[in-house]
């Protein structure tokens, strides 16, 4: 028996496991759109300009993320802490970005919700609160290890717990660079 076989280590597993399943999940709800839209009565409209800008702060934020893990695998501590600071504000701002957007469509009499909303309308709420969601779940994990890189008492330097919120903020990222295409130009 060979003792040199590579095993992923069980948190990446599970964390490949439920990409997985939040791919599925997004497949679907995508799809039903797709169906939802052949209704008489599907409300045609335009992304507001807002998502843009937070499709540029997501994909800053996978930089910054990527160069966070990049130091903390040198040991370059400060630059670690810094640049993971970064991402986690840029995890926020692309949030807070997401909600201006919904404030946009409503000023444009776009109704997300209610009696006067329209299925497109709901689906972009949806699809676009679910993947808030699954940011704000990442920037909950970035914080946490925020707090352990100004922690003094914490010294592990095991790189398993950025690679794992690395992959899962890269894989976010992705998704919403999906999600902004769909709604833009495939739908």
């Amino acid at each position: 028996m060979n003792n040199d076989v590579k095993r992923i280590h069980p948190h990446k597993f599970t964390l490949w496991v439920a990409m997985g399943s939040i791919i599925m999940m997004f497949a679907g709800l995508t799809s039903a759109y797709i169906v939802k839209k052949n209704q008489a009565n599907w409300l045609e409209f335009s992304l507001p300009g807002v998502f843009w800008y937070s499709t540029i702060v997501i994909i800053a934020s996978s930089v910054t993320i990527h160069l966070a893990l990049k130091s903390f695998k040198a040991r370059e501590m400060s630059r670690y802490r810094l640049l993971i600071t970064v991402t986690a504000a840029l995890g926020i701002l692309f949030t807070i970005l997401q909600v201006l957007g919904f404030f946009s469509l409503e000023a444009r009499n776009i109704h997300l919700t209610g009696p006067n909303s329209n299925a497109a309308s709901s689906f972009l709420l949806v699809i676009t609160a679910l993947h808030m969601l699954h940011v704000l779940g990442g920037v909950i994990a970035i914080l946490v290890i925020f707090i352990r890189a100004f922690n003094s008492k914490f010294k592990s330097y095991s790189s398993v717990p950025i690679e794992v919120i690395s992959t899962y903020w890269h894989f976010v990222d992705i998704l919403w660079i999906y999600l902004f295409i769909f709604f833009n130009w495939l739908r």
